[in-house]
């Protein structure tokens, strides 16, 4: 049977370029945004409708989410895969960040709704049928700055830290039920609308300083989670896969 992946935020960046592999490789795709419709809309038209649905939620609420998750699984008759990817709220924009003295805890808190209570909601409200059926998979998207903060984007990436304990908790708690959960921790990405405001120093700073001597893209990152998506990844779960051309070395 294809599998059926929920993607949040889906409808541009990084998320888009997540659907878009995901059904190329052959998955039917669940394209959540929050007010970005027609973004979302001409995502599914490309796709086509047997394979592919728009469907609107903020994931930091859990009446949405639920809903979400209801239209989802009615539309396709399950959903077997969950990647949290919204990004609410933030621009990597190294000139306009606050420095540490300078932020409130409204900032840490908009990053850790919009990052640990959106896969809280998601989670929770899925793994009723993960259980049922003894198997699922969560992949949340995570950040290679908390291991190397190149520009200090410290509410951000606080709560990208978190994402981490958090699905390692899940993975420990629910294989039992065959549910897998990972962590999918990319490099500054060329180019989303989140770093289009990335300053060209800090992408050639970063693409001299990694082995592979490039900047990851969209792209990168969108073909691991197709593969942790996949039957191949079936005995995975509880990692932080880094996915930054070896900029980080786990």
């Amino acid at each position: 049977m294809t599998k059926v992946v929920l993607v949040t935020g889906s409808s541009q960046g990084l998320g888009a370029t997540i659907v878009k592999t995901l059904a190329n490789q052959g998955f039917r795709v669940v394209v959540n945004y929050n007010k970005s419709k027609e973004a979302a809309e001409k995502i599914v038209s490309e796709i086509g409708k047997d394979h592919a649905v728009a469907i609107q939620a903020d994931v930091t609420n859990r009446t949405e989410v639920d809903r979400m998750v209801e239209e989802a699984t009615d539309y396709f008759g399950q959903i077997d895969v969950v990647v949290n990817n919204a990004l609410i709220d933030f621009k990597f924009d190294p000139v306009k960040q606050k420095p540490f003295a300078e932020l409130s805890w409204d900032d840490y808190q908009r990053q850790l709704d919009g990052t640990l209570k959106a896969a809280f909601n998601v989670v929770q409200s899925v793994i009723p049928q993960f259980i049922e059926r003894q198997n699922g998979s969560i992949i949340n998207i995570g950040t290679n700055l908390f291991q190397n903060p190149v520009v200090p984007y410290h509410e951000y990436t606080t709560a990208k830290a978190g994402l981490i304990g958090f699905t390692r908790n899940i993975a420990a708690e629910l294989g039992a039920y065959g549910i897998k959960a990972n962590v999918v921790s990319g490099g500054l990405l060329k180019t989303t609308n989140a770093s289009a405001v990335t300053t060209p120093e800090v992408f050639d700073l970063i693409a001299t300083s990694t082995p592979l001597k490039k900047v990851t893209t969209p792209q990168d990152v969108a073909n691991m989670v197709a593969y942790l998506s996949s039957e191949n990844a079936s005995g995975i779960t509880g990692q932080n896969f880094t996915v930054d051309g070896g900029l980080t070395m786990n």
